[in-house]
């Protein structure tokens, strides 16, 4: 029996809502947060659970973050509003003494990139507090660390090379979308790339270097390297890889959009003055596109997700393998809970997340990336939930 706030009811966090009122024996007493009460009631309506709670929050704000925890008591606090609010959640949760879950690394709002260093120097703190955060527990990151961990338990002796690959089949009808925060997705997309190989980072130009894989349910897709966040804590935490690559499929009429609004500024993420209102152009941008939490009904076609790892396997010979995970947007995803494949993707691994720390499955005190915990009863609530996996020897 548990006391859960879920903090951020986007597309991801409706996701997390619907998967965990399904289990009132565990997330027995859950309450929404979010700067718009309105997100947290029409999640709730739709759920359709009286007992579910609602509170207006600030999440940048930590002294609102601290009102709302002293008022609640929560044992958990799931956050799934935006990166930026990462710090703030967590120095609130560390002053409350609340263990804590989020989806994605912090960014800051003010200069593009992310990185895990302001989050991993809580460690100490929420040590010392007894309390636990769990970092990136989304897909990627969060899924496809556990396929690594996953791997190097069962299959591997030491691991030599990772390809984490990541492959939207799916078509909104529209001519321009985002299937998550539209802001967050283009500051990803256009910075630099970046790969591990032999001990170091190593740079591209964006969005320079790409290839074409046949995705399993897919088809040939062209995939980008593109910087990813679960690199950073996967070489960290798997010293031995001496090569990790994350890549990501764009279509060509993606491309084209994104080319002419990075032309044309509409990327821009520093503040300019229109009739005398200081606005951020990228945000002006994300107010006029279509929301992700709306594109579940339109989306059409298949997500393809998965890690190739090389290396020994036990005996010590060669090995190579790809664990990966096939979603429908509408047969997975939208008859489950109302979502597109992406949202869905990233909201059920973090309700399981949040049950492995309930369940005390996962457990510790400090903050914590999901490879650290044993990945056996992540990977089977995996196929329990809507999200099942695929093991090949190629």
């Amino acid at each position: 029996m548990a006391n859960v706030l879920l903090i951020g009811l986007g597309g991801v966090g409706a996701v997390v809502a619907h998967k965990a009122a399904r289990l009132p024996h565990l997330f027995t007493k859950l309450t929404f947060g979010s700067r718009r009460i309105a997100s947290c009631e029409a999640v709730k309506k739709a759920i359709g659970r009286d007992d579910i709670g609602t509170v207006a929050v600030d999440a940048d704000s930590v002294d609102d973050v601290v009102r709302v925890l002293t008022q609640l008591k929560p044992d958990l606090v799931i956050h799934t509003a935006l990166p930026y609010q990462d710090l703030a959640i967590m120095e609130g949760c560390l002053r409350c003494g609340v263990d804590y879950l989020d989806t994605a690394n912090y960014e800051h709002p003010d200069r593009p990139g992310f990185e895990y260093k302001e989050q991993w120097a809580f460690h100490d703190r929420f040590k010392a507090k007894g309390i636990m955060a769990l970092l990136g527990c989304g897909f990627d990151p969060g899924v496809t660390n556990v396929y690594i961990a996953w791997m190097k338990k069962h299959h591997f002796s030491r691991i030599d090379t990772v390809d984490i690959l990541d492959a939207n089949g799916g078509d909104h009808g529209l001519p321009f979308a985002t299937n998550f925060n539209l802001e967050i997705n283009l500051r990803e997309i256009t910075q630099r790339g970046k790969y591990w190989e032999n001990g170091a980072w190593h740079e591209t130009d964006p969005l320079t270097v790409h290839e074409t894989f046949d995705f399993p349910g897919i088809g040939p897709k062209e995939k980008y390297l593109i910087y990813h966040e679960e690199m950073e804590s996967l070489v960290k935490n798997f010293p031995e890889i001496r090569r990790m690559r994350f890549w990501m499929t764009f279509g060509a009429a993606y491309l084209k959009h994104l080319e002419v609004l990075q032309n044309v500024g509409m990327t821009r993420i520093d503040p300019v003055v229109v009739d005398g209102q200081t606005v951020i152009p990228i945000r002006v941008l994300q107010a006029v596109m279509p929301n992700p939490a709306d594109l579940g009904p339109l989306t059409k076609g298949k997500t393809c997700i998965g890690c190739i790892v090389e290396g020994l396997d036990k005996e010590g010979k060669p090995a190579k393998r790809y664990v990966y995970n096939i979603c429908d947007h509408q047969e997975d995803a939208f008859k489950d809970v109302g979502s597109q494949a992406i949202s869905y993707t990233t909201g059920v691994p973090a309700m399981i997340g949040a049950k492995m720390m309930l369940e005390k499955k996962w457990r510790g005190a400090g903050v914590f990336n999901v490879e650290q915990f044993d990945p056996d009863p992540f990977m089977a609530d995996l196929n329990e939930f809507g999200l099942p996996w695929q093991d090949v020897a190629l």
